[in-house]
């Protein structure tokens, strides 16, 4: 039977294809599919409730295209439009599989068109022309009932096939792209991973997997390789991959599924070379947990061993490690980092607990400890406030040794630690060699150039800063913080439009951050545009609701325009909020600067020393009226900063 062609709107459900601009809406509403996924939609409407073979797929669809496992490009196309639809294999309403033989659409179809035609198989369905008015609508039912294929839900164990399976990926990856011409990949963005389980709760597993699968391509110093916090704002979008690759600045898009049930994991993952939507290979792993680990190392040891495309010996070395976990402390740990990318204090709470629970299931998890490092960091930090600096960073501390004691080749832990010996024990030395230790470890870590550009500005090396905070962007370019900090950097180094201009990409990249809105304010300021910096200070306050530097910043503002009756009354609101612990000495510190008090300046300054401040606080251009004033000297050599 040859397909019937349209040249209209398709409808099904609550769902409507436009088949003249290759639209999919939803109730009005347009839902992005990409190209491929598309495709596969528009040929299997051509012909609803007939079976369409896998291999006619392939030929009307990736008929020019070359690579390693043509089925599973298949299937994550598949996975990809029953995402969009919200159908499932399981119970499918859309599509149904057909094992070894290919898909057939089930559901009931309408179609509003002028005049069917009928066409050989081998037209395109991007071909229809537009819809015109007065057309009519004629239903074209389905041949069959769908038949669900049914995957049982048990209680699902979680191990160490995370990490392997994700070695496995990027070593096939690798040995795939040394066997065939180069495609010039010297960029790789890792889509979060679907979550084809039906159930969110089970995001954390997939996103997990995400991330291990990031953490071990970034460390081939010859990729860069996006972070976590940019990749994830595409979760559970339909953005076009050309699309997030010109964001990103990418030469090409690794993205897959994970599928779990009982003691079965599958993971699906394809390499696709952008922006020509071509995509390089594709690959399938599956495993049974309960065998998972000597399984999936031989494999990963094999394909490792055929990798030749600039990998140095001790990556080849890391990609043959594999570390024995326990599978339900992997799990807790998980949840851990799940929660702790939360950001918010409730998050870091959460993320303590499962991360504990995780080290009482295997007292030697290293990445755990980890973990824990991470989060006592932020939670001693001024941003959250969830515990005093001199609690909070102490325990960070020691997790990151005990860490290191049991892995000393966790990046990530010497991280930890070196942000500990810089922020709180002043012991800049070791805190140099410790970051410098995280980036040879793992050169794609943007937090690392994160926290090593703050050193090295602490150290006077304003130029060095710079280029460390581009590279944490260029790793991570949707990260608003970093974006924030580069603009606070530059104006530390007194390149006040540079910053001003930095600020302003910040916030177009999220109008709701109120940190931009803060730090655009200060480079106003520095131009004595005074209106513009209260205006955007106003907003941030809003925005943040009061945060205390933000409210320091707008009395000086206040200063700057003779409103200083203005300015007390907001001094005064941070001298309440001052407690033992949350001193805010630095803040009002920077009021009282503004002021000219500069006896209560330096007091304020001196009780922030007693309670261990971030020395960074003291490179705020807010305290250049105090750098030659022989107190501030000493405050500044007792800390151990360059004068």
């Amino acid at each position: 039977m040859e397909p019937l062609r349209h040249t209209g709107v398709v409808r099904f459900g609550a769902f409507e294809v436009s088949l003249a601009s290759n639209e999919l809406r939803k109730a009005g509403l347009k839902i992005r599919v990409q190209q491929q996924p598309m495709k596969l939609l528009e040929i299997l409407l051509e012909r609803p409730g007939e079976v369409v073979a896998r291999e006619e797929l392939r030929s009307r669809i990736w008929a020019d295209e070359n690579f390693g496992d043509f089925d599973q490009a298949v299937n994550i196309a598949i996975a990809k439009l029953r995402n969009a639809l919200g159908d499932s294999a399981e119970s499918p309403r859309y599509i149904e599989t057909l094992p070894k033989r290919g898909y057939r659409f089930i559901a009931e179809v309408s179609v509003v068109d002028t005049v069917p035609r009928a066409t050989g198989p081998e037209t395109a369905a991007g071909d229809m022309t537009g819809i015109e008015p007065g057309l009519q609508r004629q239903s074209v039912a389905p041949t069959v009932a769908p038949k669900p294929w049914l995957w049982p839900k048990r209680r699902t164990m979680v191990g160490a096939l995370v990490a392997v399976l994700s070695l496995t990926i990027l070593a096939v990856w690798l040995f795939r792209s040394w066997d065939r011409p180069s495609v010039g990949i010297r960029s790789i963005a890792v889509l979060p991973l679907d979550n084809l389980s039906g159930d969110a709760s089970q995001d954390y597993f997939s996103d997990g997997m995400t991330d291990e699968l990031i953490t071990d391509l970034a460390k081939i110093k010859a990729l860069r390789v996006i972070s976590r916090t940019s990749v994830m704002r595409y979760k559970g979008t339909h953005t076009p991959l050309p699309e997030i690759a010109r964001k990103l600045n990418v030469d090409a898009i690794v993205e897959g599924s994970v599928l779990r049930s009982g003691e079965q994991v599958r993971i699906t993952a394809q390499l696709i070379q952008v922006p020509a939507d071509k995509h390089l290979w594709a690959e399938s792993y599956e495993g049974n947990l309960s065998d998972t680990l000597a399984l999936q190392n031989k494999v990963a040891r094999a394909v490792a061993e055929q990798i030749r495309i600039e990998v140095t010996s001790q990556e080849r070395a890391e990609l043959k490690s594999v570390k024995k976990i326990d599978p339900d402390a992997y799990e807790d740990y998980l949840k851990g980092r799940y929660f702790w990318n939360k950001r918010t204090a409730d998050g870091l709470k959460k993320a303590v607990d499962y991360f504990n629970q995780a080290i009482a299931k295997d007292p030697n998890y290293a990445a755990a400890y980890s973990g824990l490092a991470d989060t006592f960091a932020l939670l001693g930090d001024w941003q959250y406030a969830v515990m005093p600096t001199k609690e909070g960073v102490p325990k960070a501390k020691a997790a990151a040794l005990k860490a290191l004691e049991l892995d000393d080749t966790l990046g990530e832990a010497h991280n930890s630690l070196a942000f500990c010996l810089d922020g709180y024990d002043w012991n800049f030395d070791a805190a140099d060699k410790e970051f410098r230790r995280a980036i040879e470890l793992n050169p794609g870590y943007a937090p690392a150039h994160h926290w090593y550009a703050w050193h090295l500005v602490l150290m006077g090396h304003n130029d060095d800063a710079l280029a460390e905070m581009r590279k944490a962007a260029s790793l991570d370019p949707l990260s608003l913080n970093i974006n924030s900090d580069l603009a606070e950097l530059l104006l530390i180094a007194h390149f006040p439009d540079e910053s001003i201009q930095q600020s302003r990409k910040t916030i177009d990249m999220d109008p709701a951050f109120p940190a931009a809105h803060n730090q655009l304010a200060q480079g106003y300021l520095a131009k004595h545009m005074y209106a513009e910096a209260i205006a955007e200070l106003q907003e941030a306050i809003q925005l943040s609701v009061d945060s205390p530097i933000f409210t320091a910043n707008l009395a000086r503002a206040y200063v700057a325009t003779n409103r200083k009756a203005k300015a007390a009354e907001l001094l005064n609101d941070l001298k309440r909020s001052s407690v033992p612990g949350y001193p805010l000495a630095a803040e009002i510190a920077m009021v009282y600067t503004a002021l000219g008090d500069k006896d209560q300046a330096m007091t304020w300054l001196e009780k922030g020393y007693e309670e261990r401040f971030n020395p960074g606080v003291l490179l705020r251009p807010c305290f250049d009226p105090l750098r030659s004033d022989s107190r501030f000297q000493d405050l500044v050599r007792r800390i151990g900063l360059p004068s």
